[in-house]
């Protein structure tokens, strides 16, 4: 029963990477669009975040400030998700060329270790933007409002920041709930491939087992 479901899960599999094969050769410029789609997508799970974990931000005097910080988020959100995904479409081609069905899942379980690694991209991600917007904004100011944006401006102390962040929603977590739920959002778009493969299994699954009771 496990090799006719993962016999299934491989020929799913294999429609989506001749989907994408074919996608590719039929769209100019395949590149800037995927780049363009993922930018979007950053975007959009930025703004969930934002508005369902901290409302009081984003529709406060600090909406600006936040506003600005959605570009670079959206770029350097996209460039993790477009190497990761070519990384994806690699893994695929080499599981689908395994005979071994376990040498198969473990190829696929790779996008598990893409998913831990876009947890630290997003933090990653968040002290450049920040630091970026904050830089740019204190250009040209006198030297009192520099010193005092000064825990914005110093990368060092914004990546510390961070950290402790991390460290106390590791420790704390019922007390960081709302850090916890942001960070999960952000990382949506990194773990979508992974979402993919579990609907795929599951989806062989039910299939197989609906093929049982037919018997």
């Amino acid at each position: 029963m496990f090799d006719n479901i993962i016999r299934l899960w491989r020929i799913d599999l294999n429609r989506l990477l001749v989907f994408y094969k074919e996608t590719h050769i039929q769209t100019k410029n395949f590149f800037i669009f995927l780049f363009i789609f993922f930018v979007a997508i950053n975007i959009s799970c930025y703004w969930l975040a934002m508005t369902t974990a901290f409302p009081d931000l984003v529709f406060g005097r600090t909406f600006i400030y936040y506003f600005k910080v959605q570009f670079p988020v959206g770029i350097l959100g996209a460039l993790f998700d477009s190497l990761s995904f070519f990384i994806t479409i690699f893994i695929i081609q080499r599981a689908l060329e395994a005979e071994n069905n376990k040498i198969y899942i473990a190829h696929l379980s790779i996008d598990l270790l893409i998913a831990i690694l876009a947890t630290f991209w997003v933090i990653f991600v968040f002290v450049v933007s920040g630091w970026m917007i904050s830089f740019i904004e204190t250009l040209n100011q006198p030297i009192e409002i520099i010193a005092h944006y000064d825990h914005e401006t110093n990368i060092y102390q914004r990546a510390e920041g961070y950290t402790d962040k991390v460290n106390d929603a590791i420790q704390n977590p019922t007390k960081n709930v709302r850090n916890i739920y942001f960070g999960i959002i952000m990382g949506l778009s990194a773990i979508i491939p992974t979402l993919i493969h579990l609907s795929m299994f599951c989806k062989s699954i039910v299939t197989q087992l609906r093929i049982v009771n037919l018997k």
